[in-house]
């Protein structure tokens, strides 16, 4: 029976059969370690002459780094190997030899560990990273769903814009031509016409010519939509969701967040209520560091980063000017010239993770709109119905995957965040 190194804790005194691939070995006259990863963890094999098969100690030289091995062995307490547990080993498989690995325990410059990124994958780091994105992606689900959420996937072949047009993949689709989706939101306002309170979770381009450690091509997002809900519910819906994703990653990843020197005492504070800033309130306290900050501008990564650093937990921008956002976006009744959006900052310089607000209801007034940012009314005549046939006041928000998990990480910058990121002049491999 096969066994995975994270349940070794399960079967101590047993005999098992681990399979995997050489993470290190050495060897002391007549004993010899190995280090093995299995993709749940890392065990240490000792295999002591004359306690193991004769053959596992001749075959021992030839394995290489990423070799590909079957050990078989007793499991046992070890307080100084990984996870606690060693394991005697008594026999030893080799499926495969491994090549001269490229990526050795010498430090490496960026650009070969981008080429190699299919390899660079298999490191103690960023296994560590990819992990928690795993946690983060189930944590969000768990949260939609268990308040009654539906899940309701959007295209990602679209006729028309939705952030802008700037910032479009445009393709060809049969005889005419398609957009790779921005942004699910307008979609997922029908849905919450249909369902009440959805949600759509999946890859989001945009063909920004960005290097900043901030900015990926493609990304995910996750975009929840809910009927008859207003700007403050809105924003008291986001703050209670990314307490909910902080802090069941911390609960439940604490080693690899350990493995990345991760100060959680940054992450555990992180919760409801968050703070509340007017733009205004946030234009005052940027143009006290930034003279340059011209008010009624939308805020760039500098700005954000002198907003974030006044709290210890994530703190909401509301009301920013109409001229900055986007079409769809409500209008505040008592000033035209703000809209009823909210943008969340994280801490420690993360920038923007979650950009929202209420929508706006009425037809009239969204004909208006996309005249005023002169897009064609006919891409939206179907956005047009929902108004048509019982509009009513919605609101809703987008929080990018790989922002949140570089924050909750701690790290340096976004690309380590993707399994395969995709940035401006990089999509290989």
């Amino acid at each position: 029976m096969r066994y995975y190194i994270e349940d070794l804790s399960q079967h101590e005194g047993q005999s098992v059969e681990l399979k995997g691939w050489v993470y290190n070995v050495r060897s002391s006259g007549k004993i010899k370690f190995l280090l093995l990863r299995d993709g749940t963890g890392i065990c240490q094999c000792v295999f002591f002459k004359g306690e193991c098969s004769e053959e596992a100690w001749n075959q021992f030289d030839q394995l290489t780094q990423e070799s590909a091995i079957k050990v078989t062995g007793t499991v046992r307490p070890e307080k100084r190997s990984p996870g606690g547990f060693e394991i005697g080993g008594q026999n030893l498989e080799i499926y495969s030899i491994a090549e001269n690995y490229p990526i050795t325990p010498k430090e490496h410059g960026t650009e070969f560990l981008m080429e190699h990124r299919h390899l660079w994958l298999r490191s103690k780091r960023q296994h560590a990273i990819i992990r928690i994105r795993s946690e983060i992606v189930s944590a969000i689900r768990d949260f939609f769903d268990g308040r009654g959420f539906t899940l309701v996937d959007t295209p990602i072949f679209t006729p028309s814009s939705c952030e802008g047009t700037s910032t479009l993949f445009e393709t060809q689709y049969f005889d005419t031509k398609a957009y790779l989706s921005q942004s699910g939101q307008l979609y997922g306002e029908a849905t919450a016409a249909a369902f009440g309170k959805t949600y759509c979770f999946g890859p989001t381009f945009r063909a920004e010519k960005s290097k900043t450690r901030r900015h990926l091509i493609e990304f995910w997002m996750v975009e929840p939509e809910v009927a008859f809900n207003d700007l403050y519910d809105n924003m008291e819906l986001a703050e209670q969701f990314v307490e909910y994703i902080v802090q069941r990653t911390i609960k439940n990843k604490k080693e690899e967040l350990a493995s990345l020197e991760r100060d959680i005492s940054k992450l555990e504070i992180v919760k409801a209520p968050f703070p509340r800033l007017h733009y205004s309130e946030a234009a005052t306290i940027i143009k006290k560091e930034n003279p340059d900050f011209i008010v009624g501008n939308d805020f760039g990564a500098p700005d954000e980063t002198i907003i974030s650093s006044k709290f210890d937990r994530p703190v909401f921008v509301h009301h920013y000017p109409t001229a900055v956002k986007a079409f769809y976006m409500k209008r505040d009744p008592q000033n035209e010239d703000e809209s009823m959006s909210c943008d969340l900052l994280a801490t420690e310089g993360y920038g923007e993770i979650i950009g929202g607000g209420q929508r706006e209801e009425s037809l009239d007034h969204l004909l208006q709109r996309i005249q005023e940012h002169k897009l064609d009314p006919k891409d939206f005549q179907w956005y047009l119905d929902l108004r048509r046939y019982g509009s009513f006041p919605h609101s809703g928000f987008g929080l990018g995957l790989e922002r949140a998990v570089s924050w909750i990480c701690g790290l340096p910058h976004i690309r380590e965040t993707a399994a395969f990121p995709r940035m401006y002049g990089r999509n290989y491999p």
